[in-house]
């Protein structure tokens, strides 16, 4: 290798310089012979960056940043390197003592609890991982040891409480598939009360987070309404109306689902004010007969007497004749959207969601499969799913309820 500095004007290529000599300069200014600088004009290397390719390809340091390893190299005497080491402690105190302030801030601000849910945590990890005495771990944030111990133990038998909650939720969910955190933590509190853990709904929540428990909104539209034609629409009769009792107001749609096989159509009669499913019909068609099998159901289902009003799209089925005719057979009042808006008939479009992602997950084979799994799904949403719009009854509950209470020559002779 040459001592002496390069000098001339022939331009140089890679080929110049063979790995051999590469490998020797990288060591060199690795052990702190030279900067990298230093190097490059003390062999005549050509190129600003030609070194520094060099060391980031056959270097064992980190040269994505030179100039912290170029500081470190330069001479020192012992006296500089006193200050320097000085000054890059007293930067590394005022540094932690800035994030201690700053936790302890947050922690009287938010009552996060950083320092015991998070600092103990990472001195375990220290202690454990990295072998550092835990008494010095202890001396240096202000605690004692029995106290780690003892928030590792409280942590321990509330992991164990958690195994339980992960259980009960699980069981739940065999029957609620994609029920709410909400309503999970309402159905639970019971269990979570006899068996003694203490779990708010914001703690379910981050336990649910924690686990990839969290149900997660599925989003998809297909258009099942015909507005465009020239039967009878009738005009909106709740726009202004406030529903106060059980079979006041019943809302229908019509939505899509599909097994293996094909396409099916699922025609549903809902309660406006108890929620609860009156009707439903499955069936491989959108004609008027088909969704009025739902309309006879839901009349079927009735309790009471007292005038009803049923609501829905301006859908070429409900303006027909044949559904128009159950309807004046009953006694029943039409009314319909302005338009297609789908707003003004939300109730009805909401009952199509919940069935759909929170029941009605996966396809079935054929529609034989399908129309069980319907009526299952039908049970498990008015009997067992609450409501937060019904201060977490079901709509079973509801619709029992408020029709008990009416007069008695109002209600239904059995």
């Amino acid at each position: 290798m040459k001592g002496k500095e390069e000098t001339g004007c022939t331009r140089r290529t890679r080929r110049d310089y063979p790995l051999g000599f590469k490998l020797a300069v990288v060591s060199q200014i690795e052990k702190g012979d030279f900067t990298y600088k230093q190097a490059q004009r003390h062999y005549g290397i050509q190129g600003r960056s030609t070194v520094l390719v060099w060391l980031r390809k056959h270097g064992r340091l980190d040269w994505r940043y030179p100039a912290i390893h170029t500081r470190m190299m330069k001479a020192e005497t012992p006296a500089q390197k006193i200050r320097r080491l000085e000054r890059e402690l007293a930067d590394e105190r005022l540094k932690n003592q800035v994030l201690e302030k700053a936790v302890q801030e947050i922690d009287r601000q938010l009552g996060t609890g950083i320092f015991k849910k998070v600092i103990a945590r990472t001195m375990w990890f220290f202690q454990q991982e990295k072998g550092v005495s835990l008494s010095r771990l202890s001396s240096l944030f202000g605690c004692s040891r029995q106290s780690l111990y003892q928030l590792r133990a409280r942590q321990h038998r509330r992991a164990l409480q958690l195994v339980a909650v992960r259980e009960m939720v699980q069981q739940l969910r065999r029957q609620l598939p994609r029920v709410g955190t909400r309503k999970l933590h309402y159905l639970l509190s019971t269990q979570l009360q006899q068996q003694g853990i203490k779990l708010g709904r914001d703690g379910l929540f981050d336990f649910l987070r924690q686990e990839h428990l969290l149900i997660c909104p599925r989003h998809s539209y297909t258009k099942t309404t015909h507005s465009k034609h020239w039967l009878k629409k009738h005009p909106n009769l709740v726009k202004e109306l406030a529903v106060e009792r059980a079979e006041q107001v019943f809302v229908s749609d019509i939505t899509y689902i599909k097994s293996r096989q094909r396409t099916h159509y699922l025609s549903l009669v809902t309660d406006a004010f108890s929620r609860r499913i009156m009707g439903y019909a499955l069936s491989d068609d959108l004609s008027a007969e088909s969704v009025g099998k739902a309309l006879k159901m839901a009349v079927k289902e009735r309790r009471t007497t007292l005038p009803l009003i049923h609501h829905s799209d301006r859908g070429l089925q409900y303006c027909s004749e044949h559904y128009q005719r159950i309807l004046r057979k009953h006694g029943i009042q039409p009314s319909m959207t302005d338009g297609y808006d789908c707003y003004q008939n939300a109730l009805a479009e909401r009952m199509n969601g919940i069935l759909k992602e929170e029941f009605l997950l996966y396809p079935c084979n054929n529609r034989q499969e399908l129309e069980t799994l319907v009526k299952q799904a039908v049970e498990s949403y008015n009997t067992r799913r609450p409501h937060l719009s019904l201060k977490m009854c079901t709509p079973q509950q509801v619709h029992q309820k408020t029709c008990e209470l009416m007069p008695t020559g109002s209600l239904k002779s059995s």
